[in-house]
């Protein structure tokens, strides 16, 4: 071989030996930036949506577009929405099915149920958590969507969360939709729709997180759709405003 040939071969090993060192630093460097970070950067389980909430609001589709009980894969299963015919509230909760309905304007009706259906509905497998102590500022909604924000590195995906903990106070609605009412908009949606207060209770709230589903199955102003659950079991309902009292925070990471 002429040293010329040669002069190029070991200019050309070089060239890659150093490319390669610049690609092992960089990604060395990134992994420790997310190590001390704390940031939630693990790849987070598929999750699944089926219709959209505007559809609902807008074109009043009321009717099931998935049956709960078509979902096969039921280990650490998580999902939620309004029952079918905006009837009620649906919250899969670690693989348990509930469903909630407006018995009066103080009482409600929670049992455990598969056959049932929702016009939209989100869903997802989790099994893995980070568990994460809340800041002593994060109290609201508004703080919640804010702190998992700071949390995270990819914001791309959607994803499952859930606090559990002492609920200071929370406001919860059950959808109610008379019979035979039409829907054309989301006053119309909210036709019949239950408050109920909740306070001092140890709940569960279980949520998903998105910057691109807004009115899919977050409202346009939210990247949190949660139902909140208390852990007898006796209320459950879609969460509109809360004040943290003592809660602990999970991102789903499996």
């Amino acid at each position: 071989m002429s040293d010329f040939y040669f002069n190029k071969l070991m200019n050309l090993n070089i060239l890659t030996i150093g490319l390669g060192l610049i690609i092992l630093f960089m990604t060395a460097c990134n992994t420790s930036h997310n190590q001390e970070s704390g940031k939630h950067s693990d790849i987070r389980p598929e999750i699944e949506v089926v219709g959209a909430m505007k559809n609902v609001m807008w074109k009043g589709e009321l009717d099931g577009n998935i049956y709960l009980d078509t979902i096969a894969n039921k280990t650490g299963l998580y999902g939620l929405g309004p029952l079918s015919e905006l009837k009620g509230e649906l919250l899969i909760n670690n693989g348990i099915s509930y469903v909630s309905k407006v018995l009066s304007d103080s009482s409600m009706t929670v049992e455990k149920n598969y056959d049932v259906s929702a016009p939209f509905f989100v869903y997802g497998n989790a099994t893995d958590w980070q568990e994460i102590d809340l800041a002593d500022e994060v109290k609201s909604v508004a703080d919640i969507e804010r702190f998992i924000i700071e949390q995270i590195d990819d914001y791309d995906k959607p994803f499952v969360f859930k606090l559990s903990g002492k609920v200071k106070s929370a406001m919860i609605h059950i959808q109610n939709l008379p019979e035979g009412s039409k829907v054309s908009s989301p006053q119309e949606a909210h036709v019949g729709q239950q408050n109920y207060t909740i306070e001092n209770v140890d709940s569960e709230i279980i949520g998903f997180f998105s910057m691109h589903h807004k009115g899919v199955f977050t409202h346009h102003d939210s990247f949190l759709h949660m139902h909140l659950i208390t852990k007898d079991e006796s209320k459950m309902g879609h969460l509109d405003a809360l004040e943290i009292d003592k809660m602990k925070l999970y991102l789903s990471k499996n």
